[in-house]
């Protein structure tokens, strides 16, 4: 998909944030500057930011009448088009707001939604997007109006789920369950691709971790590796958040000549919404068959506690913190600090982007994949075509001769495979 970021008419956007003062808030400085950039990919443009403190939530505007007076004062002052609150907003307080400021309000949940309607390019995304955008629309009806009246306005009004908004809530409701019913499909067919991987016995990589850290890009370079890359395998990367959604499966080879799947997942961010954990549940649960779970993150990020700590919260939500765990400290050429160590058996420091160190990665995966390796000759009998195929494929071959008895190979196995072709190993 191309898109061009050049040439894009920016909505002009103030951000509002509350600080509670709880200790189980995450700071809103970093919180506010995350939504600036979430504003970003959803093609807007930051004018100006509000933050407030406050002991409790207004339960009618939020942040208080006489607050959403002053916005609305500075909306008026510098042109401004539309107004997102870093928090969730429920129907009452959009609507209340809304005659107050006399502007687009948006908070970020349907900011995020309007980011995945823009970046879905598959059926099953764009399903999953909808889904989540139903589910979020259906209790704030009574405060939408004015929003969803605004049919193609920008930002928070797009999607799959656009030309849905204006219906009541029975037809929502049926639309709801017509798309999970479409998606059950889906994931019929999914499981029935799985079930073929898991036969097949090549492991599974997930790469997960915290919205533009850098999985494409590694994704891209990972790819490279295989026979069977051309360019159209790729998958898009772009320095800003969400730059892809979908989520995608290609082939790999080890250096070691073992072929692996990866699978780049979509990006984590805080507070994500519940409706997209939940649409996108049967997405995200192909990391729970993987046999290796690749951590990316941006080593030059100074919210780099919330994203390690985001991403792991969610793993956890998923089940999938039995799972073995590879953590790559990507952007190594734009961090100015000094490592000691580059590598260890648990972590990597790496540059996807200038591809270094990306030898040691797909040496560790190597080695979380498939542990011990043992130099032996096999000798496969002619009849046993299988066996010997899956060697050219999956393992590193030094050598082939013919024999009497068959097929003879000084072959690298590992632990899984040595035991597996253990009776065919010609003692010397």
């Amino acid at each position: 998909m191309d898109y061009n970021f050049n040439e894009i008419q920016r909505e002009k956007v103030l951000i509002v944030g509350v600080d509670l003062n709880s200790r189980d808030e995450i700071d809103i400085n970093i919180t506010m500057e995350e939504l600036k950039e979430l504003v970003y990919a959803a093609e807007g443009e930051v004018i100006e930011s509000i933050m407030q403190k406050r002991n409790r939530i207004d339960a009618a505007f939020y942040i208080g009448k006489g607050k959403a007076e002053e916005i609305a004062l500075y909306c008026e002052e510098l042109d401004i088009d539309t107004v997102v609150f870093d928090n969730q907003l429920s129907g009452a307080q959009i609507k209340n707001l809304e005659n107050i400021i006399q502007r687009k309000i948006i908070d970020r949940t349907n900011l995020i939604l309007d980011i995945f309607a823009k970046r879905a390019t598959t059926k099953e995304g764009k399903l999953q997007v909808e889904l989540a955008q139903l589910k979020y629309t259906l209790p704030r009806l009574i405060g939408l109006g004015k929003a969803l009246s605004r049919t193609g306005a920008g930002i928070g009004t797009r999607g799959p789920g656009e030309k849905k908004l204006e219906i009541d809530r029975r037809h929502i409701l049926s639309r709801i369950t017509e798309i999970k019913n479409q998606l059950k499909a889906i994931e019929g067919v999914r499981k029935m691709k799985r079930n073929q991987r898991i036969k097949s016995q090549i492991p599974l990589v997930a790469l997960v971790g915290y919205t533009n850290a850098g999985k494409s890009t590694i994704f891209n370079e990972l790819i490279k590796s295989h026979d069977e890359y051309n360019d159209e395998k790729k998958v898009f990367a772009h320095d800003m958040l969400f730059a892809t959604l979908d989520t995608t499966l290609r082939k790999c080879q080890l250096p070691s000549g073992q072929n692996y799947l990866l699978i780049d997942t979509v990006g984590f961010v805080s507070k994500l919404p519940t409706q997209l954990v939940e649409a996108f549940k049967g997405t995200l649960e192909e990391v729970l068959y993987a046999d290796l779970i690749v951590h990316v993150m941006d080593v030059t990020s100074k919210d780099y506690e919330l994203q390690k700590e985001t991403t792991l919260k969610i793993l956890k939500q998923m089940g999938a913190t039995d799972k073995p765990i590879l953590t790559v400290y990507n952007k190594l050429d734009k961090y100015d600090n000094c490592v000691k160590t580059l590598y260890t058996e648990d972590y990597v420091y790496i540059s996807a982007v200038k591809g270094t160190n990306m030898d040691l990665l797909q040496e560790l995966i190597k080695k979380k994949l498939y542990g011990n390796y043992y130099k032996v000759k096999l000798v496969i009998p002619f009849d046993k075509g299988d066996i010997s195929s899956y060697l050219f494929n999956n393992t590193k071959i030094i050598s082939t001769s013919y024999v009497e008895a068959g097929t003879e190979f000084l072959v690298e196995l590992d632990e899984k495979d040595y035991n597996r072709f253990k009776k065919y190993i010609k003692e010397e």
